[in-house]
């Protein structure tokens, strides 16, 4: 299919919202199912479902990137508009994600950027054409949204890690080399990176909160965006699962908040394992005091009892993990570092 092909597909799902609320119910007990492989010289899709894109370089960036990824780019119809602090309204980024899903000639979709309204787009989504046409989605932060109802309505293994406008160190670009390329049984273990005038290293280190090995489907993201969808159908069954959290910006007394709306909602008591990436700028602000991460996790993962740490390369960072969301995996929290048991993608 054309770019312009595309480009009309598009357009028409945009105007069709009743077909994402008839395709919402999935059947109980969802299996999980692997993306088609990506390979060199496949097609991308660079859509925008969440935050507008403010600055024009920043998308041309996102093509480059991809391309020298050694990757062909089409673009959702949509994906540079702007209504408010959105790109676009509902219909019409829902529409872009309908169609990239829908056309055979996409290999893969590339989310521009996170910042808020993916949760807005779930009641609209073809979940039966997602079904359908299994293939990697990668993106992080609001993009959570997506991960946790393509997850829980579909059971496809999506992937939570650069967004297209984000960082593309040397490193994520070789996160985005073995994951998706050479489909490697990836083991997460930070990068100790020696500080040039410290006796002992200091950046990217691991804490263990409690040790242990534990395997299950790994499932997570953003904090913020994972607990405003408790109570509703788009959040994954978390029964034995290893459960991955980040956030920024956030203070604690927060995210202490927010990891209470987990427990209330019985999602902590049924993991068996627990890995917090980075909280980025999540600093207490002025006043009477504040309780700390470290008390807060204390607080909430120490007493469930399972094997747990904290300061995986997972968020608003620089070099990040490219994981994927959905996949059998195993914890080993006394390493700080968790591997892959099985792959990622459908046999090609």
């Amino acid at each position: 299919m054309h770019r312009r092909d595309f480009l009309k597909a598009t357009a028409l799902l945009a105007g069709a919202p009743a077909a994402g609320l008839a395709a919402t119910t999935a059947a109980p007990g969802t299996a999980r199912l692997l993306p088609r492989p990506l390979s060199p010289g496949d097609t991308v899709a660079l859509v925008s479902p969440s935050a507008a894109v403010a600055e024009p370089l920043d998308l041309q960036l996102a093509r480059e990137v991809m391309e020298a990824l050694g990757l062909r780019v089409v673009t959702g119809a949509h994906y540079a508009d702007r209504r408010g602090h959105l790109a676009g309204d509902d219909a019409a980024r829902a529409g872009d994600l309908n169609a990239a899903f829908a056309d055979p000639a996409v290999a893969a979709i590339v989310c521009t950027r996170g910042g808020s309204g993916a949760a807005r787009l779930l009641p609209l989504l073809d979940y039966d054409a997602i079904r359908a046409n299994p293939k990697p989605l990668l993106g992080y932060s609001d993009i959570t949204a997506l991960h946790c109802a393509i997850q829980a309505r579909t059971g496809l293994v999506t992937f939570h890690g650069p967004i297209g406008t984000g960082s593309w160190s040397r490193f994520n670009a070789d996160q985005f080399r073995r994951v998706f390329f050479d489909r490697e049984l990836m083991h997460y273990a930070n990068r100790r990176d020696p500080d040039d005038d410290e006796l002992v290293p200091r950046r990217n280190r691991t804490m263990t909160l409690r040790g242990g090995k534990a395997r299950g489907r790994l499932l997570g993201g953003n904090l913020t965006v994972l607990s405003a969808l408790a109570g509703s159908p788009y959040l994954p069954d978390f029964d034995g699962a290893i459960l991955f959290l980040e956030d920024v910006s956030e203070a604690p007394y927060r995210i202490d908040r927010m990891l209470t709306t987990l427990k209330l909602a019985g999602i902590l008591d049924r993991i068996a394992g627990f890995v917090f990436g980075e909280c980025t700028d999540c600093e207490p602000g002025p006043g009477y005091g504040s309780l700390t991460l470290a008390q807060i996790l204390d607080d909430h993962v120490r007493p469930l009892g399972i094997p747990a740490y904290r300061g995986a390369m997972i968020g608003h960072i620089r070099d990040q993990f490219i994981v994927p969301v959905g996949a059998e995996v195993e914890l080993d929290a006394d390493a700080g570092s968790f591997r892959m048991l099985s792959p990622a993608f459908a046999a090609g």
